[in-house]
């Protein structure tokens, strides 16, 4: 039987890529602190069904305190999805949390996984946000990352050191540069569980500046086949891939389609623009279909009346 390391297990992406896992058969050890960055009790709710899986073991820690030597002689697959998230907080006192929980954190993985003799792949989590606001659009993986938030340098330097470590000791790691990721148990501070929440509550959306920014949205089950696909393919070695939903779409015409999905009008609050914010996303995903045999399965529509519904039944 596989043994796979999820680390943020417990999270919105890790939890979700542990059951597919676990569905697929494999033994899962789970890593994940539980940080009170959101409420550590909707954590354990998204991994309430796995903990009850015979084949998952929970390990609530610090990934800079464990035995990752020990850890990974076990493994054959490591998914490195955990980090400290958010780009706005990312700024003045708290960037050393974001400094030791996705640069430093990473690097004491990659050291444990050169000296693995069993572990065949590497999959760390990156971000869009390495391009920052980018040159070209749909955006190419060969483009230049200028990152324009201290979270989006952190997950730079984070995959520069995987390039790294795959040049000089031949861990063999794959880097997933998702393009935001939504659906069922996404994190409470990321924009569409906050506008569904607002709309539950009556109250207001908040949009940041004029509405007309644009995104490449990416449905979380998306994610996870991208995940499965780089942990097996051989082309995936060494790859950095953008793994988006396959269109951009303007913010004030994604409200008017969650305004139809709940069945009435969403009433906005616009302030101003947030330092740090890319203007615009788009990935350009020909290189995931051609490395991982990636397609985004799941449109946009589709995927917001699943998060809705998740939502609504909590």
């Amino acid at each position: 039987m596989p043994t796979s390391v999820v680390t943020g297990a417990a999270g919105f992406i890790g939890s979700h890529l542990v059951e597919a896992l676990l569905h697929r058969g494999e033994s899962v050890i789970g890593i994940d602190q539980f940080n009170d960055y959101y409420d550590p009790a909707l954590k354990r709710q998204n991994i309430a069904d796995a903990v009850q899986h015979a084949n998952f073991e929970l390990i609530e820690a610090d990934i800079q305190t464990l035995d990752w030597s020990a850890l990974l002689a076990e493994a054959d697959v490591l998914y490195h999805q955990a980090a400290q998230a958010g780009v706005r907080s990312s700024w003045g006192a708290g960037f050393r949390t974001y400094t030791e929980q996705n640069v430093n954190a990473t690097q004491i993985l990659l050291e444990a996984a050169k000296d693995s003799k069993r572990l065949q792949r590497f999959v760390f989590a990156s971000s869009s946000s390495v391009y920052g606001n980018a040159e070209a659009m749909p955006t190419s993986e060969t483009l230049c990352p200028r990152p324009v938030s201290p979270y989006g340098i952190t997950k730079l330097a984070a995959e520069q050191l995987c390039g790294l470590y795959h040049q000089n000791f031949e861990v063999p790691v794959c880097s997933l540069r998702y393009f935001t990721v939504y659906g069922p148990r996404q994190r409470p501070d990321m924009g569409f569980h906050k506008f569904f929440r607002a709309v539950l509550d009556n109250q207001p959306i908040t949009i940041y500046g004029d509405g007309q920014q644009t995104r490449d949205f990416t449905y979380v089950s998306d994610a996870i086949a991208a995940n499965l696909a780089a942990a097996t393919r051989p082309e995936a070695v060494g790859a950095i891939v953008n793994i988006g939903g396959g269109s951009r779409v303007v913010l004030a015409e994604v409200i008017d389609t969650m305004a139809q999905i709940v069945d009435q009008p969403i009433q906005r609050r616009h302030i101003e623009r947030a330092i740090g914010d890319a203007r615009h996303t788009s990935a350009d995903i020909s290189k995931a279909q051609d490395k991982l045999g990636y397609q985004p399965q799941i449109k946009l529509l589709e995927g917001l009346q699943n998060e809705w519904e998740w939502i609504r039944s909590r």
